[in-house]
């Protein structure tokens, strides 16, 4: 039986990282409640205050192939190493220099949306394409292979 996947990042800032990482994979903020035009009018008639407004996000797939991100506020902050992290394929079929080319135009490219680069490591064949390891803007690892 296939079941959906949904992928939650616990965070300090939900708007924040849902906003960087719907930059990253193409996403888009997920759709407000059937019956409601906005989040802020659906949040308005749920009752939630101005100051509980950022405790949760998500972002989508538009093509909806993608798992659901879910970003929610939680009071500690991130303390060690991901122990699980997203590879985010931005060179799919690519080998060589031009692999390594098209990693780093797309590590630039999340570098201006405030990913912070952290290795890189270069093809080392047989079996090592090559990648390079970014964090997010909250320290959540991430490779771009």
């Amino acid at each position: 039986m296939a079941r959906e996947v949904q992928i939650t990042f616990d965070c300090a800032d939900p708007a924040k990282l849902a906003a960087f990482w719907a930059e990253a994979l193409g996403y888009r903020l997920d759709d407000p409640p059937p019956g409601f035009e906005s989040w802020e009018q659906a949040l308005d008639a749920m009752g939630v205050p101005p100051e509980r407004r950022n405790d949760a996000s998500a972002v989508i797939d538009p093509e909806r192939a993608g798992p659901r991100l879910f970003f929610q506020r939680v009071p500690e902050h991130k303390r060690t190493k991901n122990r699980l992290h997203l590879d985010l394929r931005a060179a799919p079929g690519l080998q060589g220099e031009a692999r390594m080319a098209a990693l780093e135009a797309e590590a630039e490219r999340l570098l201006s949306h405030g990913a912070t680069r952290l290795h890189r490591s270069d093809p080392a064949p047989p079996l090592g394409a090559g990648h390079i390891i970014m964090a997010d803007p909250e320290g959540n690892e991430f490779c771009l292979d």
